[in-house]
């Protein structure tokens, strides 16, 4: 069975490079919400400290060439209304890998005594590397010249914008990590001397959440994010979580007609928070994986300002 979605796999990748235009998409966290600069340049020094998130995501458990996504992101407020960071994002699914490397920028405006819209841009790199070969396995070989080809650590340039509104319990951002469609081109290995094409599609995202406080050691936040790129569904993810003494996170997601997740996070200290979820597939596809797990560290320091960090809850 796990062979049968191999196949599956393998066979609509090649499908959608070989000859064709692939229409890409970003790579998905359920963790969003703790992520959120990797999706969001306008969010840089919102949270008033010098924080630090690192995460690690391995979808499709033991399907062979499933995605496997790694981050790393730092932002810190320069001044009252200036962000600044550094977000990497390394992005591996079957014959492809990708790098994202950008460096985000923030101005804020006080809009309310409580509330403030935050504008951001970022600017960086994109490699992208497809190795043909790599599907050349004990599980499945093409057996297609067609089908071959290579992009060899092609560099593009990459520029997003963002708005990000928020409170101490409401949050809005409008977001495009990445606004040009480049196209990668390279002829293929094969006899016939055909050519294939990858285009980095526009991903646009939509994100908000509210925290309701349910006591003094209660807090509720249900949260959605909608994402939208040409020639993909739409892509909506629904969660619920729920924070308990200001120290344990527990909630619950729903990835409209794809997964259904569990969510656990742990503030360890004032500076560190460990984070773990678990996706289980809603479609035909769970029957050849255990699910898909995912992990985050953050580490934050220099607080400022006390009100914005506990009560906001993202």
């Amino acid at each position: 069975m796990k062979k049968t979605a191999f196949l599956l796999l393998a066979l609509s990748v090649i499908g959608l490079f070989s000859n064709n235009t692939y229409a890409q998409q970003d790579a998905q966290y359920t963790q969003y919400m703790y992520n959120t600069l990797s999706i969001n340049p306008a969010y840089a020094g919102s949270r008033d400290v010098l924080s630090i998130v690192a995460l690690y995501r391995t979808q499709w458990v033991g399907l062979n060439g499933a995605p496997q996504t790694g981050t790393l992101s730092l932002h810190t407020p320069i001044g009252d209304k200036v962000g600044l960071g550094l977000n990497i994002v390394r992005d591996e699914i079957f014959i492809s890998e990708e790098t994202y490397i950008n460096i985000p920028f923030s101005y804020a405006f006080n809009v309310s005594e409580t509330a403030k819209l935050s504008l951001g841009l970022q600017a960086g790199a994109h490699l992208l590397n497809i190795d043909s070969a790599l599907a050349n396995t004990g599980e499945f070989n093409p057996g297609d010249a067609d089908a071959q080809f290579n992009v060899d650590n092609r560099f593009n340039p990459q520029f997003g914008l963002g708005a990000f509104y928020y409170s101490d319990k409401f949050y809005l951002g409008l977001s495009a990590p990445n606004l040009l469609e480049t196209e990668h081109f390279d002829e293929s290995i094969n006899s016939n001397s055909t050519s294939s094409t990858a285009r980095e599609r526009i991903n646009y995202y939509i994100m908000t959440g509210y925290t309701f406080p349910l006591g003094s050691d209660l807090m509720f936040k249900p949260a959605a994010l909608i994402k939208a790129v040409d020639g993909a569904p739409l892509q909506l993810d629904v969660s619920a979580n729920m924070l308990i003494k200001d120290k344990l996170t527990l909630g619950l997601a729903y990835r409209w007609s794809a997964a259904l997740s569990a969510m656990v996070g742990f503030q360890i200290s004032d500076e560190l928070m460990l984070g773990f979820a678990y996706d289980r597939e809603t479609t035909e596809l769970q029957q050849y994986n255990d699910g898909s797990f995912e992990f985050f560290l953050r580490y934050e320091l220099f607080k400022r300002n006390e009100r914005l960090i506990s009560p906001r809850f993202f």
